[in-house]
């Protein structure tokens, strides 16, 4: 579920009224909602207890101080998958002994410094990571916590590009060749093995490829807790969001309410998986992302120009694919919704960004309320690989953030300047 709704025919995040917000930071602004983020985290938290776990928010979701600072306090650890993301994560004041580092390409610059940190594990995806911490670890006279990621070759049918757990995927070392890993790794004498992680994908609405990987993988991590001592299993993320509406398919009751059921539930989920889980007596580690933050953001935008051709009616705002890319990206569908309640009849229209690209899109071909120049919009669901994916592509000042709690807001990342767009730039022989 998430806090943004209609209040008096105004777009609400919270107590916020997103109309007056836009009106005093401008657009495109990206604006996230706490108590969103704090009730799917205590929600996903009750519905884990019968296992003694802990929950690692990924970073790569979204990585603002400001929600990692709100994570933290809620007991989150987290999933990073680089230094940049430690460096996040300890700037808000987390523990890196509570953070797994992830990644398919690890620098020796980034292996050291989160073994310097104190990490609490490495999730490793081959034999060369191995041995590259191995000898990172061992210039430092240290010993490194790791966790092999093994892909248990399950068909999570989803995106091709955020599928991670099929033997197609670059991403960990098959189910096959777990245990000669694992034998490995017991060899290199500056490696502690610390558990075993599995990730199959992202955007998953149904549990039944979670409890088929956990399935899969019980034999396997039940021999290694038994021959090497390992105290974690950690499935991984992956819980999908609902991205779409009622209002898509043209139930009116949608205006009513911007608030729709997750169409996988923290209980649906945990039903699923504690099951097979908790039999093995170990620590589970659990690492949401889009779960905890994506239905706890919009995008705001502003209508500039309404261009009517023969052929479509292009609607062109001042948010483009460099703000959200996930569109054009992975075909992500979002929600656009007027800051101002519609009574008008739908319009099927393209909206559009001012990127000079054919793929700069939101919507195409989709009915929306008639929208007029200065008529501002939010593209829902956009706290999850939204700003973090964003670019500075035409050279596009990245958007302002905004956090709001109850009625209160606050902006947590400032709009970019013109001027930071070339700040550490210089040409060649010119003084300064």
């Amino acid at each position: 579920m998430h806090s943004f709704s209609y209040r008096k025919g105004l777009l609400h995040g919270e107590g916020v009224n997103l109309e007056d917000l836009a009106a005093q930071v401008g657009t495109p602004a990206y604006v996230y909602s706490a108590g969103t983020i704090r009730d799917n985290y205590r929600r996903l938290d009750a519905a884990l207890a019968p296992l003694d776990h802990t929950i690692c928010f990924a970073v790569k979701a979204n990585s603002n101080l400001a929600v990692l600072n709100l994570l933290r306090h809620e007991g989150a650890g987290f999933d990073i998958v680089s230094g940049g993301e430690l460096f996040r994560v300890q700037s808000a004041g987390g523990d890196p002994g509570r953070c797994t580092f992830a990644g398919v390409g690890k620098t020796k610059e980034e292996i050291t410094a989160a073994l310097q940190a104190g990490i609490y594990c490495f999730n490793v995806e081959s034999e060369a990571e191995l041995e590259r911490i191995n000898e990172v670890a061992g210039s430092l006279g240290l010993r490194a916590p790791v966790a092999v990621r093994v892909n248990p070759d399950v068909d999570a049918k989803t995106h091709k590009y955020i599928s991670t757990g099929k033997s197609q995927n670059k991403f960990g070392v098959g189910l096959d060749r777990a245990v000669e890993v694992y034998a490995r790794a017991a060899e290199l004498p500056h490696l502690v093995l610390r558990g075993l992680q599995t990730h199959i994908g992202s955007q998953i609405l149904e549990p039944g490829p979670f409890a088929e990987a956990a399935a899969k993988l019980i034999p396997l991590v039940e021999s290694l807790r038994d021959q090497y001592g390992i105290e974690f299993f950690s499935i991984g993320g992956g819980v999908g969001i609902v991205y779409d509406a009622a209002f898509a398919s043209g139930d009116p009751a949608w205006w009513e309410s911007v608030e729709h059921p997750p169409r996988i539930t923290p209980e649906d989920y945990a039903a699923a998986i504690v099951p097979i889980l908790q039999p093995l007596g170990l620590k589970i580690l659990f690492e949401p992302g889009r779960y905890m933050v994506g239905n706890a953001g919009v995008l705001l935008s502003t209508v500039q120009y309404v261009k009517k051709t023969p052929a479509k009616t292009f609607t062109v705002v001042d948010a483009g694919m460099n703000d959200l890319i996930r569109p054009a990206l992975y075909e992500g569908f979002h929600e656009v919704v007027p800051l101002r309640r519609s009574e008008a009849e739908p319009v099927v229209m393209d909206v559009v960004g001012p990127v000079c690209e054919s793929g700069d899109f939101f919507t195409q071909d989709r009915a929306i309320p008639p929208l007029a120049e200065n008529d501002r919009i939010a593209l829902m669901s956009s706290g999850a690989y939204g700003f973090v994916m964003a670019s500075n592509y035409n050279s596009r000042p990245t958007p302002v953030e905004v956090l709001v709690d109850g009625e209160d807001w606050q902006i947590v990342r400032e709009r970019q300047t013109l001027e930071d767009l070339i700040r550490g730039e210089k040409i060649p022989g010119q003084a300064g």
